[in-house]
């Protein structure tokens, strides 16, 4: 029955699985770092990093996540085939691999998103808090490491949930360059055995199981950030 399920694709579409986490697991380190950083050039006193911040986050916002992954992938190999021709001579050639393309892009995406959520989840922690801080004489790295930061995930997890399940489901995207991950494999499946509609439920199922695994993680974990926060 399984075998008939999968029609003899079933190993592909698990590891096809594991390649779309493995890209979507990458992509949100990167995205969390690249978000973070961007959220501090925004609340920067220097007018140039709140403008670079800003910049970065409306072209990101504004762009389709499709052409985002086409540029980084293109304009990589163009821009290093240019850099090793400098070294190498005028045939060297450098073709960006599909899974960095991918992770560099969906991280270049989750980080334009996660800047805004961070930035008002700094905003949103109470003035007070951080005058109690500072009032024991914490010093300014202690202060955000152990008072802002903390204060700070907890406001933004619930946002930062959202953007995470709308990862997982963009890094079918990036079957376009052609990585081999679920959506690709899913359409290979169905160009060999000319079953389009079994093998895109089979996907759409996987896609699904993986968006409500991955909600009732951040349920879990929304809850244990919030233990021992009173409710007014």
């Amino acid at each position: 029955m399984t075998a008939d399920l999968f029609q003899g694709w079933g190993a592909q579409l698990f590891w096809g699985t594991m390649v779309t986490l493995k890209v979507a697991f990458l992509s949100l380190l990167a995205g969390l770092a690249i978000g973070l950083a961007v959220a501090l050039a925004k609340l920067s006193s220097a007018r140039l990093l709140r403008v670079a911040g800003d910049i970065y986050t409306t072209c990101i916002r504004g762009t389709p996540e499709l052409l985002i992954i086409l540029l980084v992938y293109f304009g990589s190999t163009v821009a290093l085939s240019a850099a090793l021709r400098r070294i190498g001579g005028p045939d060297t050639h450098f073709e960006m691999p599909a899974l960095g393309a991918g992770v560099l892009a969906l991280s270049l995406v989750f980080g334009g998103y996660a800047a805004e959520i961070f930035r008002r989840a700094f905003l949103a922690i109470p003035a007070g808090q951080i005058e109690a801080a500072r009032a024991f004489g914490m010093r300014p790295a202690t202060l955000f490491i152990h008072i802002r930061l903390p204060l700070m995930w907890r406001y933004a997890l619930p946002a930062l949930g959202n953007i995470w399940i709308s990862l997982i489901k963009n890094t079918s995207l990036i079957s376009i360059v052609g990585l081999e991950e679920l959506m690709r494999v899913s359409y290979v499946a169905t160009s060999v055995t000319r079953s389009p509609f079994h093998f895109y439920v089979l996907a759409a199922v996987i896609y699904l199981t993986l968006t409500i695994a991955n909600s009732l993680i951040i349920d879990m974990l929304e809850t244990r950030a919030n233990r021992g926060v009173r409710r007014v």
